[in-house]
């Protein structure tokens, strides 16, 4: 099986998929960072409760502590330090927004369109000898079609094939409901609206085979539109481009 080689979810995961792009590595780190501060927030809010349930008891005027009635001290402190917390998750978290927006020239165009219940490609920088782009449909393989090693409801017919530490640009759109193209270990998640174009950046640093799936509920065959991403070589990806264009 080549499950473990595969970027995909698993069933009671707790943590990340392994980041296949510099923005979902600067997202896990992100998340590492923030959650030492979660924790410490817990360990003091539960340290305080503790101490709070432990020295006053049933018989005691609670009311009557003298922290309680002015603690001008300790609200000094119960303000600043929210406030410093949030100042200092703010700064890397502005980072990773911008980093995420960043459209660094494009090398390659790829417009996704989402349908009821199927996404459509289109390489918008390779025409044919009639002069038409590159699209395909995607459509996910049924079951009883899957092959040995195929991911259930997460295997498709054709693939987004891009190359390998090359800036993409995503343009993203829908013909019908509002769906949303998400791929966890790139770092990609963005809505698919009828009539607007979202547009995000896209670059995968390493090979590698990427699954995704729509994260908008868009009807009833929503969970049944899977995404699949292969990141390959320069020269395997103008293959397939060559391929796409004499077929």
């Amino acid at each position: 099986m080549l499950w473990f080689k595969l970027d995909v979810a698993e069933n009671m995961a707790l943590g990340f998929q392994d980041a296949g792009s510099i923005v979902m590595e600067e997202i896990i780190n992100f998340h590492n960072f923030v959650m030492i501060y979660l924790v410490f927030v817990v360990v003091a809010v539960m340290w305080v409760l503790f101490q709070t349930f432990n020295r006053f008891s049933k018989t005691t005027r609670f009311i009557s502590h003298k922290y309680i009635i002015h603690g001008s001290l300790i609200e000094i402190i119960w303000t600043l330090t929210p406030a410093l917390i949030l100042v200092t998750i703010a700064f890397p978290s502005f980072k990773l927004l911008y980093l995420i927006d960043e459209v660094i020239d494009p090398a390659i165009t790829i417009k996704v369109i989402g349908h009821q219940w199927y996404w459509s490609y289109e390489y918008s920088d390779y025409y044919d000898h009639s002069g038409k782009s590159i699209n395909y449909d995607s459509f996910m393989i049924k079951e009883e079609d899957l092959k040995l090693g195929d991911l259930r409801n997460l295997e498709v017919d054709n693939r987004v094939v891009i190359p390998v530490d090359t800036h993409i640009r995503v343009i993203i759109t829908s013909a019908d409901v509002i769906h949303c193209w998400s791929v966890p270990s790139l770092g990609v998640k963005l809505d698919a609206i009828p009539g607007r174009l979202n547009q995000t950046n896209l670059l995968a640093y390493r090979e590698g085979v990427f699954y995704g799936s729509c994260n908008e509920i868009c009807g009833v065959n929503h969970a049944f539109m899977p995404i699949v991403v292969e990141s390959v070589n320069l020269n395997k990806y103008c293959s397939h481009i060559d391929s796409l264009l004499n077929s």
